[in-house]
């Protein structure tokens, strides 16, 4: 009976240890990526360059002349934000979400926007240089003035601007 008793104990305590070696475990790890919520905020020149911000959300958020050169902004919302003269040169915003976003003079050099929408998107004086616009939803007055001066091959996918923005 005492050997009985003397078992279920060590099968206790090796199931305790157990569990506390996977409680530790959990907590040491870390996602690569945490989306996060920045709705409604105002980041006016906040430095987000070289950041994953996969699935992030940007919702009406002040963003003006703000740096997000070189981020991965795959699946992020930035529906009615205000991105204007900020720096978005070599991002990835695929699926993104810009519709109402203000994109006026910003920097899209060598962005990768497939597959984004941006339905109601302001792109004045926005520099597309190396931009790929292939599958995004535009307004066509949108796609006219960008058309005026696309020029230039992405790097990353290969894509001429032009012929990803439809230009004749």
């Amino acid at each position: 009976m005492n050997f009985r008793l003397s078992n279920r104990i060590w099968a206790s305590l090796l199931s305790l240890l157990l569990w506390v070696v996977v409680g530790i475990t959990a907590i040491g790890y870390i996602p690569t990526a945490l989306a996060l919520e920045y709705n409604k905020e105002i980041l006016i020149e906040a430095d987000f360059s070289g950041r994953d911000l996969t699935d992030s959300s940007f919702t009406k958020a002040n963003l003006r002349q703000s740096n997000f050169s070189h981020s991965n902004l795959r699946g992020v919302s930035f529906f009615a934000a205000n991105l204007e003269s900020a720096n978005l040169e070599g991002v990835d915003l695929t699926n993104a979400t810009l519709d109402s976003a203000r994109l006026i003079n910003t920097n899209l050099t060598n962005a990768v926007l497939e597959g984004a929408f941006a339905a109601n998107a302001k792109f004045d004086g926005a520099i597309v240089d190396g931009a790929d616009f292939t599958d995004v939803l535009l307004r066509e007055d949108e796609q006219k003035k960008l058309c005026k001066v696309a020029k230039g091959t992405n790097p990353a996918t290969g894509r001429d601007t032009r012929d990803t923005l439809f230009c004749p």
